[in-house]
């Protein structure tokens, strides 16, 4: 029988993350600092609004743009929070998730054969994406000693006459890593000078926690290359919501449309609707989990240097990315062995491509009761090698 499965899906890996976390899943009394996800519950008025939708009877199709109400408040609260200005009739699209949004955006723009730099380490769906979409993922190393920010050396080093995009994510997962303006415009002007486009993942913007975040598309003359994704999982616990957003000039959103319009149609109308109630009224709950957040981190990176796995402070997102070279033990080894013996679940950093070798990811979205026990078990684990 010929082989039913397509070269390019049996190219991809599965999620490493996953793994972890299904592993976990059947043992008992476990700490996940595993998944990448926010412990608050969404904001409860954000809830009310989109129950009180579905009594309304709003379970239709929406535009496949999405939203026009929410199109418009994103509009402004972009120009107002990061200085973006995107038209909301032809500039924007809302969608299942970043991920959706990151699948439209290289389909979008990649042709076969084209070759896509992708920053890493990074979330692990970037370089497959790129594989589904006839691309070839190129990684460039984001290195420890440059604080897991984009080296502009690192990244000239790159590009072909087949480069045809740069993939980023800032503030990064797995690193918590964030690039300033000062440190985006040599990154500019690679991408403008080589006529590249650039996909900016910028989810964890509003988890920035010194100074403010600088979308990429407002450093030099990005704004007409960039393609900007974000979304409301994190900010404002919303990751079930599935609710994203693509902005980019007219003619790459226009093809990015197109896309979205046969594989997805819309993004959820309750999830549209409680997207913009977070808009809307949710600031100060989202600025209160930042803050823990913020507390979160202080915490559980002190603890970790303290044990003896060096870890640079992370300026943004919800993870530390400590490094396990001291121990004698592969990241992968270390994982699995921190799983069995300790019951901690973290990502070794191999999984999410160069540069996360010889270290983990550890999610600090649980509280810090749960962090302090996953330390005092770490440092045990450390002590018995």
């Amino acid at each position: 029988m010929r082989d039913p499965v397509s070269e390019r899906a049996q190219a991809i890996p599965p999620s490493g993350i996953r793994r972890f976390f299904d592993l976990a899943l059947t043992m008992e009394g476990v700490i996940s600092l595993g998944v990448g996800e926010p412990d608050f519950s969404t904001p409860w008025n954000i809830c009310e609004s989109s129950i009180y939708s579905i009594e309304q009877g709003a379970t239709s199709y929406t535009s496949n743009r999405g939203l026009q109400s929410l199109r418009e408040a994103l509009s402004r609260d972009l120009s107002r929070r990061y200085r973006l200005t995107y038209n909301p009739d032809r500039e924007m699209i809302i969608t299942s998730g970043v991920s959706e949004a990151l699948d439209i955006a290289i389909r979008a723009i990649t042709n076969p054969g084209d070759e896509v730099i992708v920053a890493q380490p990074s979330y692990v769906s970037y370089a497959p994406c790129v594989t589904l979409a006839g691309g070839i993922p190129v990684p460039v190393e984001c290195r420890e000693e440059d604080r897991f920010k984009l080296n502009p050396d690192a990244l000239a080093e790159k590009i072909t006459k087949k480069t045809k995009a740069l993939m980023i994510n800032f503030p990064n997962n797995p690193t918590g890593a964030v690039m300033r303006k000062e440190d985006l415009e040599p990154i500019a002007d690679l991408v403008i000078d080589n006529d590249l486009t650039l996909i900016s993942d910028e989810v964890y913007s509003e988890l920035t926690y010194e100074g403010n975040h600088i979308a990429s598309a407002t450093v030099g003359d990005l704004w007409e290359r960039t393609i900007t994704l974000n979304g409301f999982s994190k900010a404002y616990a919303m990751t079930g919501w599935r609710i994203g957003y693509l902005c980019a000039p007219q003619a790459i959103c226009d093809a990015a449309l197109k896309i979205h319009q046969y594989v997805m149609l819309c993004a959820p109308a309750m999830g549209q609707v409680a997207a913009l109630e977070a808009l809307r009224s949710a600031e100060d709950d989202k600025n209160r989990m930042v803050d823990e957040y913020r507390l979160r981190r202080n915490m559980f990176v002190a603890g970790l240097n303290r044990i003896g796995l060096s870890c640079h402070v992370p300026e943004g997102a919800f993870y530390a990315f400590p490094s396990v070279k001291k121990s004698g033990l592969s990241d992968a080894e270390f994982a699995e062995r921190l799983l069995k013996e300790q019951k901690v679940a973290v990502v070794p950093g191999s999984v999410l491509g160069v540069g996360g070798q010889n270290h983990l990811r550890c999610a600090y979205a649980v509280s810090r009761k749960s962090l302090s026990e996953a330390l005092e078990r770490m440092e045990t684990f450390i002590e018995g090698l």
